[in-house]
């Protein structure tokens, strides 16, 4: 009997990438004269609301608006998460950019003007200049010796390093650190390389001009570089950009910066801010150090209560503060933790400190650019008419139920094995999932099959009361 042969079944292994809500928006899609362009970096419409934010953002890049504050109100749906989202995409990543959701202050871990105050000094950057001494280089050979086969096992490698510019050429003796070192960033004869002297850490910056007809195949990604001219050891400025709450977190633990690993910051005294504000002051003054004005998002800024709105009010005054972006779709509605009104649910008192940009509802043409970006993004073809009657889909329920059915009409048709997503797609699953207005209606035609309903007969005698 022939004995049965086992086969592995082998997978290939892909990275999962996460489509967002967001993901498609690259940028504000303005001109350098900072007029919005009709579709551009994923941006589609709201041309005043966007130019309104490039003026703020040209502002923050010369650090001119720390300590202001903008609102962003507008309808559901409307793009305002979508502007903050731009603004964080065209700023880059030195300046520091912080999204909260006002809900998430509300936690049993700390109270919020904790939360607040974390959020605020994530959002302010500190630009530490430090100079550090150097070696850098064109490797000319590197010699390793290998202790022998019958040699006991703690003996350690060394070796050799010849390194070179255009002016001189030096030998190094290496040990077992940085021989593993080199060894970990593939450093070879031909490469320009730095050492940081203090840290032992070495930089491959690319491979030599003078090296460059050495092979006859070459990577796609080979990068040359001059050779280095000059002495070899050198002094250079270093500049790192960290936020204040991470030097608040360094310095309120007794494991010092694992505690930005840890995640468990908890609140941190008022004393260990008030002493860092004051070295970070001394440090501007002596030139280590400058501040970057940072930005700090909060969504759906009605959820925060008067306690929270008076911290603001104050927080807003200091000189550590970063531009305060918060956006809002609410009309005149309560303050939270009061009973009286409001415009957008925010004190009068702090909606006097606010630049408001408002956002209008996109029209039929936006709505179509902006499906036609989400099934790009989404991988979805989707033929012209099927994006005509989605299109007409979000014009009489929303954009947001539009978008949602992009990816089902898409599952719909791959069960089909269609190429591309067509009309009877898109209707199968309008059909399938229903949008606001429909559940609505449904509801008040079987409300008395509900368990709970609260719209009355115009005849009842009722009271809530009695009910």
């Amino acid at each position: 009997m022939a004995a049965a042969v086992k086969t592995d079944v082998t997978r290939d292994v892909t990275r999962i990438e996460r489509i967002g809500a967001h993901s498609h928006i690259r940028g504000l899609g303005l001109d350098d004269s900072l007029e919005a362009r009709a579709v551009s970096q994923g941006m589609v419409g709201q041309a005043t609301a966007r130019k309104a934010a490039g003026v703020i953002l040209s502002m923050i890049r010369e650090g001119q608006i720390a300590g202001r504050a903008i609102l962003i109100a507008g309808q559901p749906g409307t793009g305002k998460t979508a502007i903050a989202m731009g603004m964080a995409q065209a700023l880059g990543t030195d300046t520091p950019f912080t999204t909260i959701a006002a809900s998430e202050i509300f936690s049993l871990e700390m109270n919020k003007t904790e939360a607040l105050t974390q959020a605020f000094r994530r959002s302010i950057g500190v630009r530490i200049k430090e100079e550090t001494e150097i070696i850098e280089g064109e490797v000319v050979e590197i010699e390793i010796d290998r202790p022998a086969a019958g040699s006991s096992k703690g003996a350690a490698k060394t070796g050799k390093l010849t390194l070179k510019t255009t002016e001189m050429e030096t030998v190094y003796d290496l040990g077992q650190k940085m021989i593993d070192s080199l060894t970990k960033e593939k450093a070879q004869a031909g490469d320009v390389i730095t050492i940081d002297k203090a840290t032992g850490r070495i930089a491959v910056l690319g491979r030599s001009f003078t090296r460059s007809r050495d092979y006859d195949a070459m990577g796609p990604n080979t990068k040359f570089v001059q050779t280095p001219e000059g002495e070899l050891q050198k002094r250079k400025e270093v500049v790192h950009v960290v936020s204040l709450h991470e030097i608040d977190v360094i310095n309120s633990r007794q494991q010092g910066f694992l505690a930005l690993f840890a995640g468990d910051t908890g609140e941190i005294k008022a004393e260990v801010r008030d002493q860092i504000d004051q070295k970070v002051a001394e440090w501007r003054e002596e030139g280590k150090a400058e501040i970057v004005p940072g930005v700090l998002f909060i969504d759906e800024v009605h959820m925060l209560d008067i306690e929270c709105f008076s911290y603001l009010n104050r927080a807003l005054e200091s000189d550590l503060a970063p531009v305060l972006v918060v956006a809002t779709n609410r009309g005149i509605t309560r303050i939270r933790g009061t009973n009286y009104k409001s415009p957008h649910g925010i004190p009068i008192d702090l909606l006097d400190r606010l630049l408001i940009i408002s956002t209008v509802p996109y029209t039929e043409k936006e709505i179509k650019h902006i499906l036609k970006i989400r099934c790009e993004e989404e991988d979805v073809e989707m033929g012209d008419d099927a994006l005509t009657l989605l299109t007409k889909i979000g014009i009489e329920t929303s954009l947001r139920y539009a978008i949602q059915l992009i990816i089902a009409a898409a599952l719909v048709c791959a069960k089909r094995k269609g190429v591309e997503v067509e009309v009877e797609d898109v209707k199968k699953v309008y059909t399938l999932f229903v949008d606001v207005k429909r559940s609505t209606q449904f509801l008040i035609e079987y409300q008395s099959e509900f368990m709970f309903h609260e719209i009355q007969d115009k005849d009842a005698d009722m009271t809530d009361a009695q009910l």
